[in-house]
Order: structure tokens, then C-alpha cells, then sequence
């Protein structure tokens, strides 16, 4: 089949790509012209682990294209999917929805013939029906139906949560539309993936629905690691002890400094401004979102406390920004804050992320603050260093050799990485999240 994605930033580029995998012939849209020009030139413009080989086999096969012309790909289209950015708002209170809207009307001036219109971007409920009715309005005489059928990627897992997802969920109550839709997710057929129709506002809310709940676990675990801290007793062990219970499962109860990237903060704003619009607000999901603020704001404190309570004239050390690993998207990490934090109380910084560091300079800019080439050059010369992002390669660092290039032996490890014996053992003050710090430990 013929598919025409529009926007090629995460979702877009992800999905056209591991549809073109499956066998469809795929033209991904993108009015950044610098952008589209880097991706015919096999440059990715995101790092998500395993695109860019992707990306290369399908464009040989000639299955796969980029442009800046929306027209030809949109008339030639079984289905074109609209997967734009829809940020937060300017006032950090619901969903941007301009890019999702003005790709709608775009579409409408070159449709041609039957096609099914995709809202593959993250939308609040009711936006399927906005977008019918921007279609429809522009063009009383076209033939199309509109279907949402949000993502489930994980950034640095992506290529394989498409082609091996959980489940799909397609929002539609046209037979037609079901059928086109069957057809573009055949493999997944083929492998017995779950393939969920639903209404189209039930699927529209399924997504937000999902991401709210996760957002949700990943704040209570925060929440509980505090309160270790103050009982003496092991997040760790409290985690498993709950994750064992079926019901609730092991996934998303690691205590760290709060949530960040391209979907729970923005999602948890946008579910919360949904219900308060439809007069039901969801006072779970908005003490979520500000308890996950604050969160990312206290954790220089934290970093300050174990440095003796003061960062002013010290040197910390940073390692990882990105949001998570295996992803370079600073969006909303908890490093912005908690660099911003310590700048603040007049410490300088030495950062290091393995795949980051460009999409941090945009973000973080201050003349007190040193990029660095591994973990070991951020260290040299620090008081204090803390691990803000687990990338893999800071999980086995040489102890011994990391103190020695320290000027003080305080670590801040938010995401536990280490063991805190281990970690007395080799010389350091350490500091843990829902865990006793090493240095009081007996």
C-alpha cells in the first residue's frame, strides 16, 4: 500500500520507516527542507538505536522517500498519517494542537480519491472529529475517513516496539477504514500482536490514558523512596516486594529524579486538561504532575546537602542528560533542573552525556559550564559528581581510578546504580535515592 506520513520527527520518521519495513511503499513529509535534505543524505536527525540502518536498507529498496512536497505523495495515498509535534502549550496548560490542524488542511487540498486520514500524533480526545471537520469543511467533496491510532514508542527502543508492539489500537467506526488499516498492520497479524478497534474518542483516550498511569507509578515509587530515606528503610526492596504482587508488576518502580521526555509531562498536562474542560478534573493526575516538578527542582538540593551544604565555588560533575539512555532528547530531563539548580547555589559544572551533548548546548548555556569527553573528564578536579541518566557505560566505571581524579569523594547516584557498601569500600561519600547514604551507614 501507498503511505504518506507527514512530519518526520520521532513518531513520523520511526513509523514510516518500520512501515516501509513491512513491505509498504512509504513518503515521508517534512516542510523543513535542511531536515528532509539531511535524511536523503542518510543522516538522522534523532538517535534512536538501529533508524539509521533502517532507514538505509529501505531507501536502497526504494521503498522509503523523503520530500518537502505534500501534494503528489497525498494524491498517490492509501493512507496519509499525521504525526506532527503537539507540544505544551505556552502557558504549560493543554495540548498545542496548530501543527495536528494545520497539517489537516493541508491534506484536504490534495486529496484524491478514497484515503484514510491517520492521527498518529498524541492527541486529546475529540481532535479526530476537529480534523474531520477541517477536512470536510475544505473539501465537501472528499473521500475519506478518519482514524486515530496513537504510538506506543519507547525512545531507544522504538523499531522494536513497532514491529513487536503489546497491542495496536485503531480508532474507527468506518468498515472501509478498518480494512485499509488491517492491510498496513498485516504483519502484525501475521504474529498474533492484539489489534484493538475501539470508537475513535476511546482510542484518542487510550493513549493519554496509558502514559498518566505510568507517569503515576514512577511518581508514588518517588514518592515512597522519600519516605525510605527518612525510615531507614530499602526503595529497592520495598519495589520488588510490591512488583512481585501480579496485580501491579515490576515495570516503571524505579525510584530516580523524576520523569522527563516527549510524553508523560506533556500527556499528564494535556489528560488533566481535558477532564477539567469536560468538567471532571483528575486530581491523581495533576498532584502526578506537580509532584514531579518539584521533584526534579529538590534533587540539587540533594546534590548540595551531600556536597556539605554548600556548591558555592565547587565543582560537580554531571553524567547524562538526556531524559533516559539510548536517546539524545533533552526534552524536559531532569538534568535542566537540576543543573539550573546548582548553577544557581554558584557551583561550576563539568557534563558528560554519550549522545546528548548537542541537544543540551541548545538548552544550557552558561560560561560555567564545561563539556566534557568521557565520564573521567567530567571528573577531574570535581567535589562532588552525580549520575543523572543510567547510560550503560556509567554502570562499570573504574572506581579507584574515577576517585583519584576527584578532587573530593562525594557521589550523588540518582538512579542507583551502585551498591552503597561497595561504594564505601572504594573511598567515596556516597548518596542514593530511597536508599541510607553510605557515609551514615554503620
Amino acid at each position: 500500500m501507498h503511505i504518506t506520513m507527514i512530519g518526520t520527527g520521532y513518531v513520523g520518521l520511526v513509523s514510516g520507516t518500520c512501515f516501509s519495513e513491512f513491505g509498504h511503499d512509504v513518503v515521508c513529509v517534512d516542510k523543513d527542507a535542511a531536515k528532509v535534505e539531511k535524511l536523503n543524505n542518510g543522516i538522522m536527525p534523532i538517535f534512536e538505536p538501529g533508524l539509521d540502518s533502517l532507514v538505509a536498507s529501505n531507501v536502497k529498496a526504494g521503498r522509503l522517500s523523503f520530500t518537502t512536497d505534500m501534494e503528489v505523495p497525498v494524491k498517490a495515498a492509501d493512507a496519509v498519517f499525521i504525526a506532527v509535534g503537539t507540544p505544551t502549550s505556552d502557558d504549560n496548560t493543554h495540548a498545542d494542537m496548530s501543527y495536528v490542524y494545520a497539517a489537516a488542511r493541508d491534506i484536504a487540498d490534495a486529496l484524491n480519491g478514497y484515503t484514510v486520514v491517520v492521527n498518529k500524533s498524541t492527541v486529546p480526545v475529540g481532535t479526530g472529529r476537529e480534523v474531520e471537520s477541517i477536512i470536510r469543511d475544505a473539501r465537501a467533496d472528499a473521500e475519506f475517513d478518519v482514524v486515530s491510532n496513537p504510538e506506543f514508542l519507547r525512545e531507544g527502543s522504538a523499531i522494536n516496539d513497532f514491529m513487536r508492539p503489546d497491542r495496536v489500537v485503531i480508532g474507527t467506526g468506518s468498515e472501509r477504514a478498518q480494512d485499509v488499516m488491517k492491510q498496513l498492520y498485516r504483519p502484525l497479524y501475521l504474529i498474533e500482536t492484539p489489534i484493538l478497534f475501539t470508537k475513535r474518542p476511546t482510542a484518542e483516550l487510550i493513549k493519554y490514558a496509558a502514559n498518566a498511569f505510568l507517569a503515576t507509578k514512577i511518581t508514588f515509587i518517588n514518592e515512597i523512596a522519600d519516605l525510605c530515606e527518612v525510615v531507614d528503610a530499602d526503595v529497592h526492596d520495598v519495589a520488588r516486594g510490591i512488583g512481585l504482587d501480579g496485580r501491579i508488576g515490576s515495570k516503571f518502580l524505579h525510584a530516580g529524579p523524576g520523569y522527563g521526555g516527549s510524553c508523560f509531562p506533556k500527556d499528564t498536562v494535556a489528560l488533566a486538561h481535558t477532564a477539567r474542560t469536560a468538567g471532571h478534573p483528575m486530581r491523581i493526575v495533576e498532584a502526578v504532575s506537580v509532584v514531579n516538578d518539584e521533584r526534579k527542582e529538590r534533587m540539587a538540593d540533594k546534590i548540595i546537602a551531600a556536597s556539605g551544604g554548600s556548591v558555592e565555588g565547587k565543582t560537580v560533575a554531571v553524567l547524562g542528560l538526556t531524559f533516559k539512555p539510548n536517546t539524545d532528547d533533552m526534552r524536559e530531563a531532569p538534568s535542566l533542573s537540576i543543573i539550573a539548580g546548582l548553577l544557581a547555589a554558584g557551583a561550576q559544572i563539568r557534563v558528560f552525556d554519550p549522545e546528548g551533548m548537542d541537544e543540551a548546548k541548545e538548552s544550557l548555556k552558561s560560561d560555567r559550564i564545561e563539556w566534557c569527553e568521557d565520564a573521567y573528564d567530567a571528573a577531574s578536579g570535581a567535589d562532588a559528581l552525580t549520575i543523572v541518566t543510567e547510560w550503560n557505560e556509567f554502570r562499570a566505571l573504574d572506581l579507584d581510578r574515577l576517585k583519584d581524579m576527584m578532587a573530593g569523594p562525594v557521589m550523588v547516584d540518582l538512579r542507583n546504580i551502585y551498591n552503597p557498601d561497595e561504594m564505601v569500600a572504594a573511598g567515596f561519600d556516597y548518596t542514593c535515592v530511597g536508599r541510607s547514604s553510605a557515609s551514615s551507614r554503620k
